[in-house]
């Protein structure tokens, strides 16, 4: 009988001579007719899934050449489940050395993953290749490592220019820098808030992460192994901002963009930037932005909103509930922040009304955390040998199309589990869904960023009758002390919260750059799924996200902290290879069907 390790070695062999007599004929008979290959910038230097044989033939026809793919290796040991057959693979590329994920289904490629790790003769100083620190010997006018570190500090952006400019100083920019710092790429995060972390410390104090701390390490430093679960957000913001000094990052606190333009000519960005009311002009080879997913806010305006007496803000400017003891609030939204929010504010002692105006997913967090989260980003998980490394790669490994698929039995399990929960949020008029298809909360976040509660409390709050729910209507009008709804009804109210959400991140190409620019490069985030707020045409992999864009030497960088995590290294790798004059003919540049 063959063994699970003979299965994919010989699999291996078969596609690595395939590939070298470039024949691609046989390269993609090795796959099955239903077949994925998910590849993130080693093959394509893009983010790219290929659906079935023609569309790797396809590929394959027009990387091969520069790719010159090798070394394909079984790592570990292969495993086996009836007729699938998995295992961890290594390969080298003629620029880098990548890792993947083999799935074969009767011997045949199911789905096959392939990472770009990194760049030969470019690799991150660490292990054996760690810098010593010092010079020892005897060394006239040796310059210490704090005077380099301030020489640089001095001198970049002024004397030096940055290669790779970063605009946001939040997670999703201070994890990049981290990555380009280790690659040795001089770059500079401009952020407008005064110190590292402050975009967590500024926000509503009882905010806390709803993802479990195996789902948020960051690279090079994971949190502590007695680090809280939910991660509070002035430990995240302190965590942060030691983080940024640790990493020796070059942080321009207090720095706003105040305009950016490309000069095709010199192939450079020019950015005017302000800091700390200086004005400073910039010429990064690479603009990044890191402005956050939810970085824009969506602020509506209503009717008779400046005869309001009480304060009215978004969500993103709530400063939390001691101001509004004994007060009525009315909360416009019923996702992750107006539940939280509107929680607070009840156990102040504030009479809160949620306004829902569409269908909301909503998880409890135990329920989510076991059934769905659980096998990869759990203590139970690394118990198992599964590192956040493992886990990263694990879910890269399951293309969106295929994710879909596999959750909707996982939302089926949730809600028979907390069948009677939901059926007291009906009971208690609450709008209640589970995706357009069933696929629940993690592909309703990556199709459209919105739409889901993660249950800690506040909706027990709601079906309990002790936070108000109006649903299916909007304001009508605001008056002095008073909201009054598009079904004519009226509540008092000293407070109003837009938990409306936030805009595209590509408004902020158009907000810095040029309207332009942004309608040239066309919406972020998405999947082409063709459900609520994720318009077709299928795209597989989300739009614009860490990947080339249709504007030379654009990147945009966001989502979670998993997200920061795992898609900074590609990130910081296709910089890295354009710093280095490292080829990187692009496959399968994203075409843009739809404006933000």
């Amino acid at each position: 009988m063959t063994s699970a390790n003979e299965t994919v070695s010989t699999w291996l062999v078969q596609f690595d001579a395939a590939l070298k007599a470039r024949d691609i004929s046989a390269a993609t008979t090795l796959f099955g007719e239903d077949c994925f290959w998910r590849d993130l910038v080693s093959f394509t230097w893009n983010h790219k899934t290929m659906e079935g044989r023609a569309a790797i033939a396809d590929m394959l026809a027009a990387t091969l050449k520069d790719a010159k793919p090798s070394h394909w290796k079984i790592e570990g040991d292969a495993t086996t489940d009836g007729d699938l057959t998995e295992s961890w693979i290594t390969f080298e590329t003629a620029s880098g050395r990548g890792r993947g994920r083999l799935r074969l289904k009767g011997g045949k490629a199911w789905i096959l993953l392939t990472t770009l790790v990194e760049l030969k003769g470019h690799e991150e100083k660490n292990g054996t290749r760690r810098i010593k620190g010092a010079v020892h010997g005897v060394h006239k006018n040796r310059e210490t490592w704090l005077e380099s570190r301030e020489r640089e500090e001095r001198e970049l952006g002024h004397k030096v220019q940055p290669y790779c400019l970063i605009i946001g100083g939040g997670q999703g920019g201070i994890i990049l820098g981290a990555r380009l710092r280790k690659l040795g790429v001089p770059t500079i995060i401009i952020e407008k808030n005064k110190n590292p972390g402050d975009s967590w410390r500024k926000r509503y104090k009882s905010l806390c992460l709803h993802d479990p701390i195996w789902y948020d390490h960051l690279p090079y430093m994971p949190f502590p192994a007695d680090w809280p679960i939910f991660s509070p957000k002035d430990k995240i913001a302190d965590w942060l901002e030691m983080y940024t000094k640790v990493m020796e990052l070059n942080y321009w606190g207090s720095t706003t963009c105040e305009s950016a333009r490309y000069d095709e000519k010199k192939k450079e960005w020019v950015v005017k930037v302000k800091r700390a009311g200086k004005a400073i002009t910039l010429k990064p080879k690479q603009l990044v932005l890191a402005t956050g997913l939810s970085g824009f806010p969506n602020m509506p305006k209503s009717k008779g909103e400046a005869s309001f007496k009480g304060d009215i803000h978004h969500s993103s400017k709530h400063p939390g509930p001691d101001a509004y003891k004994g007060k009525k609030a009315v909360i416009i939204g019923s996702n992750n922040s107006a539940h939280d929010i509107a929680a607070a504010l009840w156990e102040n002692g504030c009479d809160v009304t949620m306004v829902q105006r569409t269908s909301t997913m909503i998880a409890r967090s135990d329920t989510l955390m076991e059934l769905e989260a659980g096998p990869l980003f759990s203590e139970e998980a690394v118990a198992r040998g599964i590192d956040v490394h493992k886990a990263d790669l694990l879910y890269a490994a399951n293309p969106y199309k295929e994710q879909a698929k596999g959750l909707i039995p996982v939302t089926n399990a949730i809600r028979e589990r907390d069948a009677e929960f939901y059926k007291r949020l009906e009971k208690a008029g609450f709008m209640l869904d589970f995706g357009d298809d069933g696929s629940g909360l993690h592909v309703k976040y990556i199709r459209r960023g919105s739409g889901y509660y993660i249950d800690v409390g506040a909706s027990e709050l709601i079906a309990d009758g002790k936070i108000k729910l109006k649903t299916k209507v909007s304001i009508a009008e605001v008056k002095p002390k008073s909201v009054v709804f598009t079904d004519g009804s009226e509540v008092k109210a000293d407070l109003i919260v837009y938990a409306t959400g936030y805009g595209n991140m590509n408004n902020w190409a158009a907000k810095l750059i040029s309207q332009d620019v942004a309608d040239k490069v066309g919406r972020c985030w998405g999947i082409g799924s063709n459900t609520i707020k994720d318009p077709g045409p299928w795209e597989g992999e989300p739009r614009n996200m860490w990947k080339p864009t249709q504007q030379e030497a654009l990147w945009f960088h966001g989502g979670n902290l998993h997200q920061s995590r795992h898609m900074s290294q590609f990130l910081s790798l296709q910089i890295k290879a354009r710093m280095e004059g490292i080829g990187t003919p692009v496959y399968g540049l994203q075409e843009v069907h739809h404006k933000a």
